[in-house]
């Protein structure tokens, strides 16, 4: 299949904004594998502290072996398991949502995770976990934040105003909704009717950027500088903005973390048609060490996409 091509980014006036960009890209899968990976730990914490203070050891161990892992098909084979097991713990009706707000997180993280990921070209598995991962997002929220989970199915400006006066401490949850969310609109990115709540996603991720500009991270920053890169500026976009939130997502890292830099080049770079950002920083992507604390995973997939991308600019550009 071609790359998309400077035309295909004119906006078509039947179709409205959105359609500057098209609806694959616009929510491709880059845009959300790396929030609920980073987050692995936090899930494998939620479940250690079923079982005590053994397994939160355990539990930190394992977390720290996945993010550190140089091998995406090993994580890939293995979390499965987990998906099963936090099921079984979190069957609707047995137990206390509130008691478990920690772990509803965790396994929404996870299952966006896998469904971002590993499902390849399998769009329906992969419909059916995001769906999975923003419902228990979204039974997360609502133990947690009542009036934000009250606006979720309503109007953008009466969500918007719901997250505008959430107290600081709720960032997590809406951080973890927003990432969920996001996995279900890339999963359903044919359906416009879905992409419509974009603009909840980003009320959410600008919130929790201000309440803590390095939250999980620095990925909001990351998830940011993709929405506001999905369009040009003649139709809505905020490239420049776009700009400042990959650049803060890198500097905050170090360096370290390779996808940011690597959706820069993809959004961004191809945005505004900058040939020579958008090889430099897949270059320095790909003659990059992926082993960088907390990184290592994402960072060897931010190399694979990389390849991908530099590879395919010939036709793009």
């Amino acid at each position: 299949m071609r790359a998309p091509t400077r035309a295909d980014r004119l906006p078509d006036p039947q179709r409205g904004p959105l359609a500057a960009v098209p609806a694959r890209r616009a929510l491709r899968a880059p845009l959300l594998r790396l929030a609920a990976l980073l987050a692995a730990a936090a899930l494998l914490a939620g479940c250690a502290s079923l079982v005590g203070r053994a397994g939160d050891r355990l539990a930190g161990r394992l977390g720290t072996v996945i993010l550190a892992s140089d091998d995406p098909a090993t994580v890939r084979d293995a979390l499965p398991a987990y998906l099963l097991l936090l099921d079984a713990m979190l069957i609707e009706g047995d137990g206390d949502d509130a008691g478990r707000s920690g772990l509803l997180f965790a396994a929404a993280e996870l299952n966006g995770a896998y469904a971002g990921n590993f499902t390849g070209d399998d769009r329906e598995r992969a419909r059916r976990l995001a769906g999975k991962a923003f419902a228990y997002a979204r039974r997360g929220v609502c133990t947690t934040a009542a009036t934000l989970c009250a606006r979720i199915d309503g109007d953008v400006d009466g969500f918007a105003q719901a997250v505008a006066d959430a107290p600081p401490a709720q960032a997590p949850a809406m951080y973890a909704l927003a990432a969920a969310w996001a996995g279900q609109l890339q999963a359903n990115s044919d359906d416009w009717g879905a992409i419509a709540d974009l603009p909840k996603v980003q009320a959410l991720l600008e919130r929790v950027v201000a309440i803590d500009p390095g939250h999980a991270r620095g990925m909001a920053r990351v998830y940011l500088g993709v929405l506001d890169s999905l369009r040009p500026e003649a139709v809505g976009g905020r490239p420049e903005r776009g700009r400042a939130h990959f650049e803060a997502a890198i500097a905050q890292s170090g360096g370290r973390n390779l996808y940011a830099s690597t959706l820069f080049a993809e959004y961004y770079a191809r945005l505004v048609f900058d040939r020579e950002l958008h090889d430099r920083l897949l270059r320095e992507v790909l003659a990059a060490d992926p082993h960088a604390d907390g990184y290592t995973l994402t960072n060897v997939l931010a190399q694979q996409r990389a390849r991908t991308l530099l590879a395919s600019g010939d036709d793009y550009f």
